[in-house]
């Protein structure tokens, strides 16, 4: 059975390939089954008789031509239709009894439903049922009911309608098709968005954490090796915060490469992400790296949200960093976190001149990265960011956040999720 399964698969595929071939054996079998019926008498009472008649060779002729205009009935159905339809007439209308070139007509109306639409399919069935049914009635000598013109009516209804249920299931596998690729090009575009997303995100998060810690590590390296000679100890404390730094930004590395374990990874650290809870730890690090900070924090309604709070966090964090790098010697920074209603307000403000930039602004280009990793923080969560030189100089980066959700509700932090207020 499997072999013979296969055959058949092959032979459709084949067939389906080459469809002049196709068309080429209907008509043979078609002419076949035409001469084959006019050798037959229909006979009431015991059914058709063969060898009682011999078709005519006008017959013959008029059945070759039918058969062989089905050859081209895929590449024009319609004009097939008329050609067979007109042998078909021609042939009720000069032989009696007729052969059954009317068996051509049959298969060509089939083709035109199959091939076109049900309008088209209604207005040709009917005109082609209503004038072989019509000439077959009044041109033969058997009555007007006999069950020779009664089947005309018959088959050519028939062929219509199987052309169009045929039409119909085609268009039906089509759409259900076109809606499968459709899904699947829909779920691969969203895989490969949140994929880009997602890949943003740890981008976004790696340069927030490299930018930070490398910054005060390089800070701190620079003090060391100035005060090594002259004053150990103070070299010594410099050594202190940079393996601090260096193992801060080693565990903030580790939490954000452990998202991109498999399922068959060791399990990810379970600690909270970084917010306002250690924002004072983290001011620290910039006075320890000779940065003076000033630090204004305001939390009477209780904890933000996970993704506020990890937001506010790392664009303080980036806002000082830079502050540290470009402000220039002597720059003061203030931060401030205030709630003002179903909004937290962050604001970081320096009032350096920038390290050898030449610019007011206190940034250079190649510090646009951290503005835009700050943008798309606050964008994503539905707030809004300026960042610019103040005037009489320094920078100001103020950030506005929702405390509410997207759905209108305070979004409350699961347990493990939720942090203090700014230390």
């Amino acid at each position: 059975m499997t072999t013979l399964g296969t055959g058949l698969v092959r032979a459709r595929r084949w067939l389906r390939g080459h469809p002049f071939a196709l068309d080429g054996a209907l008509a043979v079998s078609v002419l076949a089954a035409m001469v084959c019926a006019s050798f037959a008498e229909p006979d009431p009472g015991h059914g058709p008789v063969f060898g009682v008649r011999t078709p005519a060779p006008f017959s013959a002729v008029l059945m070759v031509l039918g058969a062989g205009a089905l050859v081209l009935r895929r590449r024009n159905p319609v004009a097939v239709l008329a050609v067979t339809g007109v042998l078909s007439a021609l042939e009720f209308l000069v032989m009696d009894p007729p052969a059954p070139v009317v068996m051509s007509s049959v298969i060509a109306l089939f083709t035109v439903a199959a091939s076109t639409d049900r309008p088209t399919t209604w207005r040709v069935g009917l005109l082609t049922m209503v004038v072989l049914t019509v000439t077959a009635m009044a041109v033969g000598s058997a009555p007007w009911y006999s069950q020779q013109n009664v089947g005309v009516l018959a088959w050519t209804g028939l062929a219509a309608a199987a052309g169009d249920a045929v039409r119909s299931r085609r268009a039906f596998i089509d759409a259900i098709r076109e809606r499968a690729e459709r899904a699947e090009r829909t779920r691969e575009e969203e895989a490969r968005r949140r994929v880009a997303e997602e890949r943003l995100r740890i981008a976004r998060d790696l340069h927030d954490v490299v930018a930070h810690h490398i910054a005060l590590v390089n800070v701190q390296a620079g003090v060391a090796a100035h005060v090594m000679d002259k004053r150990p100890d103070q070299a010594k404390e410099a050594l202190a915060h940079v393996r601090e730094a260096s193992r801060s930004a080693l565990n903030e590395l580790r939490s954000t490469v452990g998202l991109l374990r498999q399922s068959g990874d060791p399990e990810a650290p379970t600690e909270p992400a970084p917010g306002l809870a250690v924002l004072g730890g983290l001011v620290d690090t910039f006075r320890n790296a000779g940065l003076p900070v000033e630090l204004a924090c305001t939390d009477r309604d209780g904890p933000l949200p996970a993704a506020v709070d990890l937001a506010a966090y790392r664009i303080i964090q980036e806002a000082l960093t830079n502050v540290r790098k470009h402000a220039g010697a002597g720059a003061r920074a203030e931060v401030s976190v205030v709630r003002v209603g179903a909004t937290a307000e962050i604001t970081v403000l320096d009032n350096g001149a920038g390290a050898g930039t030449g610019r007011t602004d206190g940034y250079d280009d190649r510090d646009r990265h951290g503005l835009i990793g700050m943008r798309e923080r606050v964008t994503a969560l539905g707030g809004t960011l300026t960042a610019g030189p103040r005037y009489g100089g320094g920078f100001r980066v103020h950030a506005i956040l929702p405390v509410m959700s997207r759905t209108g509700g305070p979004e409350r932090p699961a347990a493990a999720e939720r942090t203090g207020g700014c230390a």
